[in-house]
């Protein structure tokens, strides 16, 4: 089965072609960052706006690069959230036209599924159950999944996301939009116990995340200084407050599937793009003799293919949408 994938949740504009489910035959992103960046972060009105206007070359790009035309499509899948609700009207009423159109099978796809989808489509997927930290720009979130459609929401976030915390922290450095590499950068250059900043673990045996007060320390540590940041602090700064966030990320991952008896663990998402969480959170899961499945690289971040891998499961399954539904802003718990 061929299904073609839709995503426009934020920022991206992305459309894939994948088949059974695993085997990815396109899959492209058209990003909006440069016309973000000047603003320090996603305008939504700018965002709904360009995906109006991507949304048809990349879909065309995503089938002459698959090799195939529209006959060949066997479904449709689409984020359906969460997610900014004018980008995602974008994709999702796409995907409508074009299935109904075509007389085509088609689903909504929830995007933080969709996420934890992407580990089954790299090239050592996980196997069943195991634990995983989705951490992007709007979600920190750990899941126990024991089943293709089964994923047990262990613990989020209260406040900021981990992902978010690296933008605003790159915002007071005046280091631009967005910041997840930016500051992983500067931090390879820097000394990470240079600055002893807060681990907020809240309840250490819990699985939910709070990063706001790691940004309000970081924002007091520049305040309080007399003066002016050379090159050599920025980089301490950035290496000192990505330790922090590292050292919860995985104390929780791990923790959870200490308590879930998994002996594999994942990441997804954007933030999993950081190098630096990577190395971590392998060396910490082989110290517990666990095993760490990462996406591929190109799939850490917002993706069509992904919407695709999980479309194809709900379809397959018969859970389809109807002309009358519609997106949603925020997770459905």
């Amino acid at each position: 089965m061929i299904i073609l994938g839709i995503e426009s949740s934020c920022d991206e504009t992305a459309a894939a072609v994948v088949e059974d489910g695993c085997k990815i035959l396109s899959s492209i992103v058209s990003t909006q960052v440069e016309v973000h960046h000047k603003y320090g972060g996603v305008v939504p009105e700018l965002a709904s706006r360009m995906h109006m206007e991507a949304i048809l070359p990349v879909v065309t790009q995503a089938l002459e690069t698959a090799g195939i035309t529209m006959d060949d499509i066997d479904g449709v899948a689409a984020t359906r959230g969460p997610g900014l609700v004018g980008a995602l009207l974008v994709g999702f009423s796409f995907a409508k036209a074009f299935a109904w159109a075509r007389g085509l099978p088609w689903t909504g796809v929830n995007h933080l599924e969709g996420h934890i989808y992407s580990v089954f489509l790299g090239k050592t997927p996980p196997s069943l159950p195991f634990v995983i930290l989705l951490a992007s720009g709007g979600h920190t979130n750990l899941y126990h999944v024991t089943s293709p459609n089964d994923f047990e929401l262990m613990g989020q976030t209260r406040d900021d996301a981990a992902g978010e915390a690296f933008d605003k922290v790159a915002k007071m450095l005046g280091l631009g939009y967005p910041g997840g590499a930016v500051i992983e950068k500067l931090a390879a250059k820097g000394d990470p116990g240079k600055i002893r900043f807060p681990r907020s673990y809240l309840d250490k045996e819990g699985f939910d995340f709070s990063f706001s007060g790691l940004k309000s320390a970081v924002a007091r540590h520049l305040q309080q200084r007399k003066e002016p940041l050379t090159p050599e602090d920025v980089a301490d700064i950035a290496a000192s407050f990505q330790e922090a966030v590292l050292d919860v990320l995985s104390f929780k991952l791990i923790n959870a599937a200490r308590v879930k008896g998994c002996r594999t663990v994942a990441l997804a998402g954007g933030v999993s793009a950081n190098t630096a969480l990577g190395r971590r959170v392998a060396k910490d899961a082989a110290a517990r003799k666990m095993t760490l499945a990462l996406p591929p690289l190109s799939l850490c971040g917002d993706n069509a293919a992904m919407i695709a891998a999980r479309g194809h499961r709900l379809i397959q399954d018969g859970t389809l949408c109807q002309l009358d539904h519609d997106v949603f802003s925020r997770t459905r718990v």
